[in-house]
């Protein structure tokens, strides 16, 4: 079943007299527990398609639909509640708040979600745990490696069970050891049923993905199809 259908999306920025064109008709389907690598160079394109993939930009025209609703017809509180519920983001700069320990910042999305304490608590564990970091909960991020910091944002990515994570160069700030182990850890949570869209400009980063689907320019150069994780 499809979770993403995209149709004939085109984003322009209008530059005074000048008119940017990010994206320049885009088709895309991604169906559930799909592992979709989206790649290409910088202005490819590719960090406005995760935007509008995320609910974090409209296009200027076409179609998306969303686990079969239309996001263009949804008010800004049903696009922040997919934002806090359907799409857990990981980012490359991790975005954790520092005073906060890791229990906290992974509770966050819980919070605005309007969950009980007892329940966000044991739901913030259960998630760190998910992801390694069942003895690192009361560490705040300066206490924490790059990667763990990275773990504690794709817990905080899990913790609400979202259908889709929306990973933004998640290695980008990782030595290659340990963004191969951030990556590895991505592989497992795709395993066990999570939908995982990866944004990325590396090759060997994408290369950990099912599928990768390259743009360039605004459009989609080439898609290598849907293949069955190994």
């Amino acid at each position: 079943m499809n979770l993403i259908q995209i149709r004939n999306i085109t984003k322009v920025y209008d530059m005074g007299e000048e008119k940017l064109y990010a994206l320049r008709g885009v088709d895309l389907d991604i169906e559930q527990n799909e592992y979709i690598a989206i790649m290409g160079p910088s202005g490819s394109g590719k960090s406005t398609l995760m935007n509008i993939i995320g609910c974090l930009d409209t296009p200027s025209s076409g179609d998306y639909i969303l686990n079969g609703k239309d996001v263009h017809e949804m008010d800004d509180d049903e696009l922040a509640t997919i934002r806090n519920k359907e799409i857990g983001f990981v980012f490359q700069t991790f975005n954790l708040l520092p005073r906060s320990d890791a229990l906290h910042n992974v509770e966050l999305p819980l919070i605005y979600s309007g969950l009980n304490k007892t329940d966000r608590i044991k739901k913030a564990e259960d998630a760190l745990t998910n992801v390694g970091l069942h003895d690192r909960m009361r560490h705040k991020p300066n206490e924490l490696s790059g990667g763990q910091r990275q773990r504690v944002a794709v817990a905080r990515a899990l913790v609400n069970n979202p259908s889709i994570i929306l990973a933004d160069e998640p290695t980008g700030n990782l030595d290659t050891r340990t963004g191969e182990e951030i990556m590895a850890l991505f592989k497992e949570l795709n395993l066990k049923g999570n939908t995982i869209i990866l944004v990325t400009h590396e090759e060997d980063i994408a290369k950990h993905a099912n599928r990768i689907v390259k743009i360039r320019d605004g459009k989609i150069e080439s898609d290598s199809g849907k293949k069955k994780a190994e």
